[in-house]
């Protein structure tokens, strides 16, 4: 059982309205059923794959409804979709507070999860024709699936610009998209990448980096065995009925009581799941393609973030080169507001300053709670206090974000774990600003803080200890361990 963990661990690096024609999640009906209009829009890449875009324009309740509302797109994580900006309920969820702050909401889906798991030639689930729908990492949902998705929301609701918001891949998706076509930095009025994953040359999760080297082998032998998506529909009818006895639920519900999969249970994070829920669950997982994971762990591997890595000579066919380009951030010249966090487990510290320091217009902002981790962006009860509000002060500010107060900065970063395949590093902290509510840390050569009276002051460590726990039916923190358990399995019992 462990051996098929390792094999896993190596690619673990994470209009029509109301139409339900490809969802089955019944977003547009969630949104309707905890009181927002909601609209669901499907537009085509130009590489053929249909994506299922979720608006919330307004409160039902709404008495009036302003003209020219901001629009706000936000963008999912890996293997997540929409749903997961909904998924606490009216009182909780990140796209309501939004909505309730009267901007125009949009929700895309990456190509590949089950909201947008078409195409318009291929099928993905024919056992030929699914190696070519699943040929796609990050990189083609930042060239091909951003650009159609802002172009049909800046359409459709005829404005100009955009505010992007980003979890987890919808960060690194971001940063592939406004560097690689730079022309679209125009249409983004503002950028906010909730844990945005980028340069990963201190990945903090160290077994994880130990073994990604191995991360083009493992991709080579998933292929080989026909494992060409994370969680396609009903996963779980390839594992004997009695490790899964209840088919077709979620994973939460097999695990309850179910001794064998214990050790599974926990890493994919049902313990808490099962303890602190805040909303009924959805009935599977969104999944995604195995070559988005790949990726990642090509990037941690090299400690560098850049294109696919095809082997030498096929790189020197689609890129010119032995060696992918890497993505220059450089270009990337909307104003951009990197949130992080101590407690995450797949972003360091280091990693966000550095790439702040090569964006000529960004900061990075630190949640006040230490004990904050990579998906409580989207499922933590005091996510609103600690980062919501914080954004849509900003946006309210046409974008820019809330005033700060200069105070000294640090000399070097926060320690971080080494991932024990890379030396020592002696590195410091680059050049860049680090806002903590309202309180700017650290000079900047890209932009200078204006010193003026701070907004609100840090929490106390008192206040941090009464903070509310995270909680939800479909944990994100974990989501990147969960593909762990379908592959792992299919290795050792096929």
């Amino acid at each position: 059982m462990r051996l098929g963990l390792v094999v896993v661990c190596v690619l673990c690096v994470t209009a029509c309205s109301g139409a339900k024609v490809y969802s089955i999640y019944e977003t547009a009906d969630k949104i309707e059923a905890d009181g927002y209009h909601s609209e669901t829009h499907h537009v085509t890449t130009s590489d053929g794959y249909i994506l299922e875009m979720h608006r919330i324009p307004y409160k039902t309740s709404a008495a009036e409804v302003k003209q020219d509302r901001p629009v706000v797109f936000l963008m999912h994580g890996l293997m997540s979709a929409s749903v997961s900006f909904v998924l606490l309920g009216p009182q909780l969820s990140f796209a309501y507070h939004l909505v309730d702050a009267g901007f125009d909401v949009w929700m895309g889906n990456a190509r590949g999860n089950k909201n947008s798991r078409h195409h318009v030639a291929l099928d993905p689930d024919d056992d030929l024709q699914k190696y070519a729908f699943f040929d796609f990492s990050f990189e083609e949902i930042g060239m091909r699936d951003l650009p159609a998705m802002i172009d049909y929301a800046l359409e459709y609701t005829k404005q100009d610009q955009l505010h992007y918001i980003g979890h987890s891949q919808g960060g690194t998706v971001y940063l592939v998209f406004s560097s690689m076509l730079p022309e679209y930095n125009k249409k983004i009025k503002s950028t906010h990448l909730l844990a945005g994953v980028g340069y990963m040359e201190y990945f903090p999760h160290q077994e994880l980096a130990q073994m990604a080297s191995m991360s083009d082998m493992i991709y080579g032998l998933a292929l080989q065995n026909g494992v060409v998506e994370l969680y396609p529909p009903n996963s779980t009818d390839m594992f004997p009925a009695d490790l899964f006895p209840i088919p077709g639920q979620r994973i939460a519900d097999n695990c309850a009581g179910n001794l064998r999969l214990s050790h599974y249970c926990e890493l994919i994070g049902v313990r808490h799941l099962l303890r602190n829920v805040a909303e009924p669950g959805i009935d599977d997982q969104p999944g995604a393609a195995l070559k988005q994971i790949a990726h990642y762990g090509q990037n941690i591997r090299d400690k560098i973030f850049r294109r696919f890595h095809y082997g030498s000579l096929d790189n020197v066919d689609i890129y010119g080169s032995s060696t992918p380009p890497a993505y220059d951030l450089g270009l990337i010249t909307t104003h951009v507001t990197m949130h992080y966090s101590l407690a995450d487990e797949l972003l360091d510290e280091r990693d966000v300053l550095a790439m702040v320091a090569d964006m000529p217009n960004a900061i990075a902002r630190k949640v006040a709670r230490d004990s904050f981790e990579h998906s409580d962006y989207v499922i933590a009860l005091d996510a609103k206090e600690l980062v919501t509000d914080y954004i849509i002060a900003a946006i309210n500010n046409d974008g820019v974000p809330p005033p700060t107060q200069a105070t000294p900065a640090p000399t070097e970063a926060t320690p971080a774990p080494t991932p024990a395949t890379s030396a020592p590093s002696t590195a410091t902290t680059p050049s860049a600003v680090v806002v903590v509510d309202g309180t700017t840390e650290g000079a900047t050569t890209n932009e200078a803080a204006q010193p003026t009276e701070a907004d609100e002051a840090a929490p106390t460590q008192a206040d941090e200890a009464t903070t509310p726990p995270t909680g939800s039916a479909y944990t994100f923190s974990t989501i990147s361990y969960s593909y762990l358990v379908v592959i792992s399995l299919i290795f050792m019992l096929r």
